[in-house]
């Protein structure tokens, strides 16, 4: 049985050319799953300078635009053999309203574009994805990149540092990432990138170089990663432990690799570190593929 009976996606219906409702299709035709597609608009503050009749009416001419066009989306879809649904709504809260759908509909994948922020504006604002990422209770898969439609190589990005935390969330990130590949017939690989700075703080020095310590660190959490790999039966040469910070280790690989999906967990120690403003979120704007985050 797949593991996705339900899928839920988010989309901007004023973006009518995100790739969102084709990778989220191509998802739901590969693991037979049901497809609702909620369309939320955020509220309109022009409209406030109408009068009310005529703001009202302006609401609902937008508003059944929309629908219309999301009419005939969700109808190709289904010519396609697909189970969905549609609704289009105002959204006055953004956030609480995606939150409020995952708690209705109880969705197996929370589906939705990633939604580009600028630096200076993620300093004084936390994106929407961010707030998702943080409070979302399933899965939330990011659709992000030019990639295929339905993903060809996906890398589970894991700790091996050894922690219970670490070994928990490892088997959770493994296991959705292989239930992803089985779903799409797609390529697993298990990547390890590892900032061994991050340790030398908390080892005590033995009288050992700083030299022999980073070497003698490498060497034992290189053999944690092997390990990890061997207990999932993870191929050879599907194995990478990458040394370097784990943000731009990730986004090279992505990168050289043709990555299309990267999942990882969100709440991550020492080598992936923390998510609040940490790896998991800044993968977002980094990596040229999708991020999905457990």
């Amino acid at each position: 049985m797949s593991q996705y009976q339900r899928l839920l996606l988010i989309i901007n219906p004023a973006l009518r050319h995100s790739p969102a409702i084709q990778h989220a299709a191509a998802l739901a035709k590969a693991s037979g799953a049901r497809l609702h597609i909620a369309a939320l608009i955020k509220s309109l503050d022009i409209l406030s300078l109408l009068e009310e009749g005529v703001r009202e009416t302006a609401r609902e001419t937008y508003l059944q635009d929309h629908r219309d066009w999301l009419a005939y989306q969700a109808k190709n879809i289904r010519g396609r053999g697909i189970e969905v649904t549609a609704e289009v709504a105002w959204a006055d809260d953004l956030q609480q309203d995606i939150l409020d759908h995952v708690t209705e509909m109880q969705p197996d994948l929370l589906i939705k574009e990633v939604q580009h922020e600028s630096a200076l504006k993620r300093a004084f604002f936390t994106p929407l994805d961010w707030h998702l990422l943080r409070h979302c209770p399933v899965p939330v898969y990011l659709i992000g990149g030019s990639g295929h439609t339905l993903p060809h190589k996906i890398v589970a990005a894991v700790d091996a540092s050894g922690t219970d935390a670490d070994k928990e969330l490892n088997d959770r990130i493994i296991q959705q990432a292989n239930g992803l590949a089985l779903q799409c017939n797609a390529e697993l690989h298990l990547l390890y990138a590892c900032d061994t700075t991050d340790y030398l703080g908390d080892m005590g020095g033995g009288g050992l170089t700083l030299s022999e310590l980073t070497k003698q660190l490498r060497k034992e959490l290189e053999k944690s990663f092997l390990s990890l790999a061997g207990r999932y039966g993870v191929a050879s040469d599907r194995r990478h432990f990458i040394l370097g910070h784990p943000v731009s280790a990730l986004s090279e690989f992505a990168n050289e690799h043709q990555v299309d999906v990267i999942v990882m967990g969100r709440v991550q120690s020492h080598g992936l570190n923390k998510l609040v403003g940490s790896t998991t979120e800044h993968i977002l704007y980094q990596v040229p593929c999708s991020v999905l985050a457990v």
